[in-house]
C-alpha cells in the first residue's frame, strides 16, 4: 500500500508540473503571437501614416480585425478616445477603461474578461512622436496615440482544457496500470511468501520443526526461506539431541534416586551399630593401661568409626535434609565462633588466620547450626587445601547483588587451587578427590545456602589458591528481605 502512494504521489506530481509547464507554454505562445501581430501592424500603420495616408491606416486595421482570434484593434489617444479602429462603430468613444488602465498603469499587457468575448490577452503599445510625425502632429506631445489588440484567449484555453484532460487520463490509466502490476507482483512474490512463512513459523513456535519450504527464487525472499529452513534443521537437531540428553538425565537421576534411597537406608542401618560399636570400644579402651601399645590402635579405630560416622550422617542429611529453624544472626559473631572451632584441626596450626570483617553489618535471618555447618566445612577445606602451611582470610561485607542489599562473606585459601576441569564438578553429590571424603559437604552446603535465599560461589586459579563466595540477604530499614516461603517481615530483624 505504502509503495502504491509513493508511485501515485510520483506520478501524480510529474504529471501536474508538466501539465502546468505545457499550460505555461500555450500561454507564452499566445502572448508570442499577439506581439508579433501588435509589431507588424505597427510597422504597417507607420509606413502609410509617414506619408499622411490616413485611409489606408483604417484600411490596415479593418483588414487586421477581420482575423478570428483578434477581437479588436484600435488606436486610441493618450486621453483615452479611441481614433482609429478596426470597427468603426468604436470612433470617437472611449477606450475600455482595462485597456486604459494598462497605459496609465505603464503595462504592456494584461489578461482580462471581455463581455461577449470571453477572455482576452490586451497589449497596448505606444506611438511615438517622431520627427517626421511632427508635420501632422506637432513636437509637443512625446506619445502621439496608443496601439491596442485584444486577443481572444477562447481557443488558447479549449486546449488548456484538452491537454488536462489528456493528462489527467493518462495519469490515470498509468497509475492505475503500474498499482495492478505492482500489486500483484507484491501478491505473489512478496505477501504470499511472508504469509506461508509466518504460518510455517507459527507451526514451528508450536512445535512442528518437520516444517520446511521450498524457495521459488534467489531474492531476499528466497534467502530469507533458506535461512528459514536451516534454522529449523538446527532446532530439530537441538531438540533431538536435547531429547536424548534429558531422558540420560532422567535415567540417571532415577538410578541416583535409587542408590540415594539405598544408601540412605543402608546409613540408617549402620548408624546405631556404630554408636554401639565405638561405646564399646571405648569401654575396652579404659581398662588397658596408659603405656598399653593397643590404646593406639584402639585410638585409630575410633577415629575411623567416627569417620563412618560422620559419613552416615552426610548421608542421611543428604537425603533428607532437617527442617531449618532461622532466626536473626549476627553474622560476624557466628564467622569468630566458627573459626575457632577450625583451628582445632590438627592441620590448622600452622595456618594464618585473618578475620577482616566489616563493621555494623545487618543481620541475617538463618538457622545458626546449619550455617555452622557450611562455615565449618569451607573453613575445613580451606585447611586441608593448605597443609604446607598459608593463610586463610575470612571477609565479611554488604553488597548489592541485583538490588537487593546482601551479607557477603569470602572464604580465600592460599593453597594449590582448583583446576578448571575440576571446579564446575564441586557441587556435584559424590564428586571428590580426597581419599577419605564423601563428596557431599560442598553439595549440602550450596544447597543450605540456596534454602536461605543466598548463593554459593567459587572462584579460583590452580596454584594460585581459592576464593568461596556466601552471599545471604540482609535485613536493612526499607529492605524487602529475604523472599523466602519461611521468611519473617522485616521487622523481625530490625
Amino acid at each position: 500500500m505504502l509503495s502504491i502512494c509513493l508511485l501515485v504521489f510520483g506520478i501524480g506530481t510529474f504529471a501536474f508540473l508538466t501539465l502546468r509547464r505545457e499550460q505555461m507554454q500555450l500561454i507564452n505562445s499566445a502572448r508570442e503571437s499577439s506581439e508579433l501581430l501588435l509589431n507588424t501592424i505597427e510597422r504597417s500603420l507607420y509606413n502609410s501614416m509617414r506619408i499622411g495616408n490616413t485611409e489606408d491606416v483604417k484600411v490596415i486595421l479593418e483588414m487586421v480585425g477581420q482575423s478570428e482570434n483578434l477581437v479588436g484593434v484600435r488606436i486610441f489617444h493618450p486621453h483615452g478616445v479611441i481614433l482609429k479602429s478596426s470597427n468603426p462603430n468604436e470612433v470617437g468613444r472611449v477606450v475600455d477603461e482595462r485597456d486604459y488602465k494598462l497605459f496609465l498603469d505603464n503595462k504592456r499587457e494584461g489578461v482580462f474578461n471581455l463581455d461577449g468575448h470571453g477572455e482576452v490577452l490586451g497589449m497596448v503599445k505606444p506611438i511615438y512622436n517622431d520627427r517626421q510625425c511632427n508635420l501632422c502632429h506637432g513636437s509637443k506631445s512625446r506619445i502621439i496615440g496608443l496601439l491596442n489588440v485584444n486577443y481572444s484567449l477562447t481557443e488558447t484555453r479549449n486546449r488548456i482544457v484538452e491537454l488536462t484532460k489528456l493528462f489527467v487520463m493518462s495519469t490515470v490509466a498509468i497509475i492505475g496500470f503500474l498499482s495492478l502490476a505492482i500489486s500483484l507482483v507484491m501478491l505473489k512474490f512478496v505477501k504470499k511468501p511472508l504469509t506461508q512463512l509466518a504460518k510455517n513459523m507459527a507451526r514451528v513456535e508450536a512445535g512442528d520443526l518437520s516444517v520446511r519450504m521450498t524457495p521459488e527464487g534467489k531474492d531476499e525472499i528466497g534467502r530469507l526461506i533458506v535461512s528459514f529452513d536451516s534454522m529449523v534443521d538446527r532446532l530439530d537437531r537441538a531438540k533431538k539431541e536435547l531429547e536424548n540428553f534429558h531422558f540420560q538425565q532422567m535415567e540417571r537421576a532415577d538410578r541416583l534416586a535409587s542408590v540415594g534411597e539405598m544408601a540412605a537406608g543402608i546409613a540408617h542401618e549402620i548408624k546405631n551399630p556404630l554408636t554401639g560399636i565405638a561405646a564399646a570400644i571405648t569401654v575396652l579402651k579404659d581398662d588397658f593401661a596408659p603405656e598399653d601399645g593397643r590404646i593406639q590402635i584402639i585410638g585409630e579405630v575410633l577415629e575411623q568409626i567416627s569417620r563412618l560416622d560422620k559419613t552416615v550422617n552426610d548421608l542421611l542429611f543428604f537425603g533428607k535434609p532437617t527442617v531449618a529453624e532461622p532466626t536473626c544472626t549476627d553474622i560476624n559473631s557466628a564467622l569468630k565462633k566458627i573459626l575457632v572451632f577450625a583451628s582445632q584441626h590438627r592441620g590448622g596450626k600452622d595456618i594464618e588466620k585473618r578475620l577482616e570483617l566489616a563493621e555494623n553489618l545487618p543481620t541475617v535471618y538463618v538457622d545458626p547450626k546449619q550455617i555452622q555447618q557450611v562455615f565449618l566445612n569451607l573453613f575445613l577445606n580451606a585447611v586441608q587445601a593448605m597443609q604446607g602451611g598459608g593463610t586463610l582470610t575470612v571477609k565479611s561485607g554488604l553488597a548489592k547483588v541485583e538490588g537487593v542489599d546482601m551479607v557477603q562473606v569470602r572464604v580465600t585459601d592460599t593453597g594449590q587451587g582448583i583446576p578448571p576441569q575440576i571446579l564446575e564438578k564441586i557441587f556435584t553429590p559424590f564428586f571428590t578427590t580426597k581419599a577419605q571424603g564423601t563428596g557431599l559437604g560442598l553439595a549440602i552446603s550450596h544447597r543450605l545456602i540456596e534454602q536461605h535465599g543466598g548463593r554459593l560461589s567459587v572462584v579460583s586459579q590452580d596454584g594460585m589458591g581459592t576464593t568461596f563466595t556466601v552471599e545471604l540477604p540482609a535485613y536493612c530499614p526499607g529492605q524487602p528481605g529475604y523472599s523466602g516461603p519461611d521468611a519473617p517481615p522485616p521487622t523481625v530483624c530490625q
